[in-house]
């Protein structure tokens, strides 16, 4: 089954509108770095997706030149994300990569990026803080929040609004789970939460069994930082053994590709408050007609409902690539100079709002705070209860109280420690 997906991606990815040379002009060659196996094989496919979707509102052609794709799965593991760029680069000759999708994937991008100083990165939706916050590269740029923005504003929330003040967590243990966990810890010890137990479950591992046995009663909430096929399993097991207790949703865990997921299991997430960079109640415009234009583009049995998280994150990495090859005229010459010079300029008007990028080239935008509810089909979505406008890298710190905190780890945060400012 695996084969057949790849295979299949490969010939979908032959068949998008820039897969064919204009006359005249050579064509940009972009390259779609995306998990198609792993936890995160739908969210990936939904990236591919939105890639197409992005595209198709130009024809596949900017400056007069035609734009082709190349489709590189991965698996989520760093290894094999830098293997596909390597082959990217150097025998599919791509002027640009968009990716990666996971926050280790990011680090590892990161590092791949100074080796290829010539063609700009633009991230995919990996949200590792690390990615662009730890020496990062000049070619490699992030137009989504990255996993500690996106937690930011939802501890806070359940704190003032739900009054939960005791919570035990159960997050992904890499690098996305520990940086997402960190921007909920923070503005949840701040507000003057406590953490009373942690727990950190390997990536794609299934049984949970182990760490629902020793889960505490006396927390007011769960915290959960998982996604995918992991937040499947784990919502199944805890279903079985009879637990009740509320949930906290990290920024993956209520997302379409949970929410749409078979079975019973996921009922348990009514009432779960989450953050992250939508809202798919937005009433905005922009929001709106983007969501239109996916439920168009694609039969009802070939998406979701609505954008996830994934799609909608390579969505805005197409859209910011366009933009800045339209401001260039699809010059890529000296190094893609011109190019890199509009893209550090850039301020992106997207479907989830304007997107600036910081001297980090990493972007500052809105978080969106939801809960989980029971929509008009019967099937379960989420209802935005609140937003954070502008949340910068540093959560509104200083550089320096930012850094102070530490880099995100299973230890980080220290709730007394923060609150006692230190």
């Amino acid at each position: 089954m695996r084969k057949i997906m790849l295979a299949a991606f490969s010939a979908f990815a032959m068949l998008l509108p820039g897969s064919a040379m204009a006359q005249g002009n050579p064509p940009i060659r972009i390259g779609i770095l995306v998990a198609l196996e792993g936890a995160f094989a739908a969210g990936g496919a939904d990236g591919v997706r939105n890639v197409e979707l992005a595209l198709k509102q130009i024809n596949s052609t900017v400056g007069g030149r035609r734009i082709e794709t190349v489709v590189a799965p991965t698996d989520t593991r760093p290894d094999t994300t830098v293997r596909m760029a390597r082959k990217l680069i150097e025998q599919d000759k791509v002027d640009i990569i968009i990716g990666p999708l996971s926050g280790s994937e990011g680090i590892a991008m990161r590092d791949f990026a100074k080796t290829i100083p010539g063609n700009v990165v633009i991230n995919g939706i990996s949200g590792a803080l690390e990615t662009t916050w730890v020496d990062p590269a000049p070619n490699f740029y992030r137009f989504n929040l990255d996993g500690a923005q996106w937690g930011f504003g939802l501890g806070s929330y359940v704190v003032r609004q739900k009054n939960w003040r005791r919570v035990v967590s159960i997050a992904g243990d890499y690098s996305f789970g520990y940086t997402n966990f960190m921007g909920f810890a923070i503005d949840f010890c701040r507000a003057g939460g406590d953490i009373v137990q942690r727990f950190w479950h390997p990536l794609g591992q299934a049984d949970f069994g182990a760490i629902i046995a020793q889960l505490p009663d006396n927390v007011d909430a769960i915290y959960l930082g998982l996604g995918g096929t992991d937040a499947i399993n784990f919502l199944n097991q805890y279903q079985q053994a009879g637990e009740r207790t509320r949930l906290i949703g990290g920024t993956i865990m209520a997302d379409q590709t949970v929410l749409t997921a078979r079975g019973r299991a996921k009922d348990v997430l009514r009432g779960t408050p989450t953050s992250g960079p939508f809202a798919v109640d937005n009433p905005d415009a922009a929001w709106q007609a983007y969501v239109k234009l996916y439920q168009d583009s694609f039969p009802a049995n070939q998406r979701f409902p609505t954008p996830s998280l994934f799609g909608l994150g390579y969505y805005i990495a197409t859209l910011a690539a366009i933009r800045g090859l339209e401001a260039v005229g699809g010059d890529l010459s000296n190094s893609q100079a011109r190019f890199k010079e509009a893209l550090n300029k850039i301020q992106l008007d997207s479907p989830i709002g304007r997107i600036t990028l910081n001297e980090n080239r990493q972007a500052t935008g809105t978080v969106f705070i939801n809960e989980v509810v029971e929509g008009t089909d019967g099937n379960l979505t989420n209802k935005m209860v609140g937003r954070t406008d502008n949340v910068t890298q540093t959560l509104g710190m200083t550089a320096e109280q930012y850094r102070a905190i530490g880099l995100p780890s299973r230890n980080v945060v220290d709730c007394a420690r923060l609150r006692a400012g230190g």
